[in-house]
């Protein structure tokens, strides 16, 4: 299982979520791996809010220089 999110793309952190949704919904998860997998899907999750809003932030950012430099 990975530790660290900060080298992860956005598309490999969601299949890795929904593969441990997966296991948790199929019951393939061992008990004693439980609760480390759940601490990842939450490590996971948090990443790819972070993603999504540093992404919608260069987003406005960019249509904000688009529209400055169109009003030029």
């Amino acid at each position: 299982m990975k530790n660290k999110t900060h080298n992860l793309k956005y598309s490999q952190a969601v299949k890795e979520l929904e593969e441990i949704l997966s296991g948790l919904r199929e019951q393939e998860i061992d008990v004693d791996d439980l609760s480390a997998k759940v601490k990842r899907a939450m490590e996971i999750i948090n990443f790819c809010k972070q993603k999504i809003s540093s992404t919608e932030m260069e987003i406005k950012n960019i249509m904000k220089m688009f529209e400055k430099n169109k009003e030029d």
